[in-house]
């Protein structure tokens, strides 16, 4: 079961541009991955940021683990780029750090959605249970220099660019609909597609055509009282 449904989860992941991976060895429980920042407003943007999945055989009842192959100056980094972050954490609530069960590891989860928590929590930090109480000191602190930080890492990390990879940008990930590809998509759409078939419309247009007749038929008969 783990192996066909990290494989259906690796097929879609090769589809996205704000990841790039591979599977390890041709093993589908260990996987080559880089994050890629298409956010424009992020601290983080353009940056080809390496790391290894290694899922477990029970996957997904328990959450992988994660880890950059460069660990990033981040409060919720570990030196060794493991990462300290709710969704990584195995299910159920935990007492002594307070956190829900909603906010942990559960089988409903996917490794889509621990990439995307992992992107989010690089520009939205967690200082006040740091995995590098450095890095969270310098972000309250003095956030230029923590800026400075991010833009280190963020030019090391394109190095770790393959030869030949062309990097996608926000334009690219998030092209936006013309209005004319819109007016065609609706002009050829069915009725049905809006709510009803070409016979509900009839079966409308004729309600309407007797309820004018019932109508001048009882303007009619008031006309004639009168």
């Amino acid at each position: 079961m783990a192996e066909r449904v990290l494989m259906n989860e690796y097929k879609a992941l090769l589809k996205e541009t704000w990841t790039d991976i591979e599977l390890i060895d041709d093993n589908v429980f260990e996987w080559n991955v880089a994050l890629i920042v298409l956010n424009p407003d992020s601290l983080y943007y353009g940056g080809y940021f390496k790391a290894k999945m290694t899922f477990p055989k029970n996957y997904p009842y328990s959450p992988p683990d994660f880890k950059f192959k460069r660990p990033l100056y981040h409060p919720n980094v570990y030196a060794d780029g493991r990462l300290c972050i709710s969704i990584l954490h195995p299910p159920g609530e935990d007492e002594m750090s307070g956190e829900l069960a909603s906010e942990r590891w559960s089988p409903a989860q996917r490794v889509e959605s621990v990439l995307l928590s992992i992107l989010s929590l690089l520009d939205d930090a967690e200082p006040s249970s740091p995995a590098n109480v450095d890095a969270g000191v310098m972000l309250r602190k003095d956030p230029e220099q923590y800026k400075q930080m991010v833009k280190r890492d963020l030019d090391t990390s394109k190095q770790d660019i393959p030869d030949g990879y062309v990097m996608p940008t926000h334009q690219d990930a998030f092209k936006t609909v013309k209005d004319d590809d819109i007016f065609m998509e609706w002009e050829d759409s069915d009725a049905e597609s809006f709510g009803g078939s070409d016979s509900d419309m009839d079966d409308f247009e004729a309600d309407d055509d007797d309820e004018d007749m019932d109508n001048a038929e009882s303007d009619s008969g008031e006309d004639d009282t009168d």
